[in-house]
C-alpha cells in the first residue's frame, strides 16, 4: 500500500473532492503521512482563481516534485491549464480528481479491511462483497495484507444490499479486491448470480460493479454479459484492468491472463450490449517493458478503445518481486506515460463526443461545483447538469437529459 501526502487549495468544492480522494485511498488500504518527504506519492489539489494563485500552484508543484517520489496534480488548474505544469517542466501526472485514486494504487488491487461493512454515503451505498484475491502479481503489495479470496454467501451479500436500498441507497457500488473471482474459494464463480439477485431487490436504484481482473471475468464472460443485458438496474460498465498489451510483460507481472482473453471479454460484451463502458488500467514502464511491448499496449488501447483508462507509471513497492528488478529510467517512463495519456485523452474525448445530441437517463448521485450536480447514465458515463436548482433536479433523482457537450472526461446534459 502507498503512503500519500495531500494538499488542497481553493474553495469548498476542492476540499470536498480531496475528502473523496482520501476516502477512496483509505478504502484501498493506503495511508496518509505527515509530509511529502515521507510519502510515496504527493497529491496537489490546485486552484486557479487568479494569476498569482497560478504562480503559487506552479511553485508548490516544483517544491513537491523535489520532496517526494511521485507527484499527482489535480483540481481546477490541472483541468483548465494542465499544460502550464508541462511548460514549467514539472514531472507530474496531471489528472482529473476522479482518476487520482486509481493512479495512486500503481495497478494494485484495492484493499478491503477485515471488518469492512456496507456504508451509505449520501445516496451511494458501498458494498464490499469479499476480501482477498486469487492473483499473485509481482508488483503488488496488497496481497500481503489480504490473502486469498474469502467470499461470504450470496444470500448474505444480497441482504446487505437490501439493507442499503432500504436505508436510501440509489446507487450500490460492488467492491472487492477482485470482484470477478467472487465465489472461487467455494469452487464456483458467482458474481453473475449475485448481481442477478441484487437486481431483484425492489426499489429504484442502480448497481455498479467494481474492479474485476480479466482472468476471473473471462471464464464467466457470457453469463456475466447476459446478466448485464437482462437487468436495467446494472450500469453497463465493467472495469477489467489489462495492465499491458504485451503477453511477455503480463507474464513478468504474473497477471494470469493473456491479451487475447481480455479482447474476448470486450468482444463478448460488444455482442450482448449496444451501449456500455469499458474501463481498464495500464501500467507504463514495468521493468521488463521494451519499446515493442509499449507499442503493443498502445495498439491494444486503439483497438479496444476503453471509455475510461487509468494510466500509471510503474513504481516499486517494498517486498515485491518487481522491486528487485532493474528498473527503466525515469525519462523513459515519463515519455511512455505521456504518449499513452495523450492517446487516452483522444479515445475518451471521442467517446463523450459521440454522446452529444443523444438523450440518456441519468441518476443524480451528488452535488457538484456551484449549482451543478454529478450524474451517471446507463453506461456509468458521467454527465454534469448545471443550474440544477432551476431545473428542480436533486441528488437521488432519475432524470432524462439531452447531452449538449463534453469536457473530455465528462459530458454536459440538459434535462428534457
Amino acid at each position: 500500500m502507498a503512503r500519500y501526502h495531500i494538499e488542497t487549495y481553493g474553495c469548498t468544492s476542492n476540499r470536498g473532492e480531496s475528502r473523496q480522494i482520501e476516502r477512496r485511498l483509505r478504502d484501498a488500504g493506503h495511508h496518509r503521512v505527515d509530509g511529502p518527504d515521507e510519502a510515496d506519492v504527493a497529491i496537489l489539489n490546485t486552484c486557479t482563481v487568479v494569476e498569482k494563485t497560478e504562480r503559487n500552484m506552479l511553485r508548490r508543484a516544483e517544491e513537491l516534485e523535489a520532496e517526494t517520489a511521485d507527484l499527482i496534480v489535480t483540481g481546477c488548474m490541472a483541468l483548465a491549464q494542465g499544460e502550464e505544469f508541462q511548460k514549467a517542466e514539472v514531472d507530474a501526472d496531471v489528472l482529473h480528481w476522479e482518476e487520482v485514486p486509481e493512479a495512486v494504487t500503481n495497478g494494485e488491487c484495492p484493499t478491503t479491511t477485515p471488518d469492512a461493512d456496507p456504508v451509505l454515503d449520501g445516496v451511494i451505498g458501498i458494498l464490499p462483497i469479499a476480501r482477498g484475491c486469487m492473483s499473485d502479481c509481482s508488483y503488488c503489495i496488497t496481497k500481503q495484507a489480504t490473502g486469498k479470496i474469502d467470499s461470504p454467501p450470496v444470500e448474505e451479500n444480497v441482504e446487505k444490499a437490501r439493507a442499503l436500498v432500504h436505508a436510501g441507497a440509489k446507487e450500490i457500488r460492488i467492491t472487492g479486491q477482485d470482484t470477478g473471482v467472487y465465489g472461487w474459494d467455494e469452487g464456483e464463480r458467482k458474481l453473475h448470480e449475485l448481481l442477478d439477485r441484487i437486481c431483484d431487490i425492489e426499489g429504484d436504484f442502480r448497481v455498479r460493479v467494481g474492479m474485476a481482473n480479466p482472468k476471473g471475468v473471462h471464464g464467466i464472460r457470457e453469463e456475466l454479459a447476459e446478466v448485464f443485458a437482462e437487468n436495467e438496474k446494472l450500469y453497463n460498465f465493467i472495469h477489467a484492468p489489462v495492465q499491458s498489451g504485451s503477453d511477455d510483460v503480463l507474464g513478468d507481472m504474473r497477471r494470469q491472463h493473456q491479451v487475447s482473453e481480455y479482447v474476448e471479454i470486450v468482444e463478448t460484451f460488444d455482442e450482448y450490449l449496444d451501449y456500455w463502458t469499458l474501463s481498464t488500467d495500464f501500467i507504463v514502464g514495468f521493468p521488463t517493458e521494451e519499446e515493442e511491448d509499449h507499442a503493443q499496449s498502445m495498439a491494444l488501447l486503439r483497438e479496444t478503445r476503453p471509455e475510461k483508462i487509468n494510466v500509471t507509471r510503474f513504481s516499486k513497492r517494498p517486498g515485491t518481486d518487481a522491486a528487485d528488478m532493474k528498473g527503466l529510467g525515469g525519462q523513459t517512463k515519463k515519455d511512455r506515460s505521456k504518449a499513452m495519456t495523450d492517446l487516452k485523452m483522444d479515445v475518451v474525448a471521442d467517446a463523450y463526443d459521440s454522446m452529444v445530441g443523444e438523450t440518456h437517463q441519468v441518476l443524480v448521485v451528488e452535488e457538484g461545483t456551484g449549482d451543478s450536480v454529478k450524474c451517471y447514465d446507463e453506461a456509468y458515463r458521467q454527465v454534469i447538469v448545471q443550474s440544477a436548482d432551476d431545473h428542480g433536479v436533486e441528488v437521488g433523482d432519475f432524470v432524462d437529459v439531452e447531452v449538449t457537450g463534453h469536457s473530455t472526461v465528462y459530458a454536459f446534459g440538459e434535462p428534457v
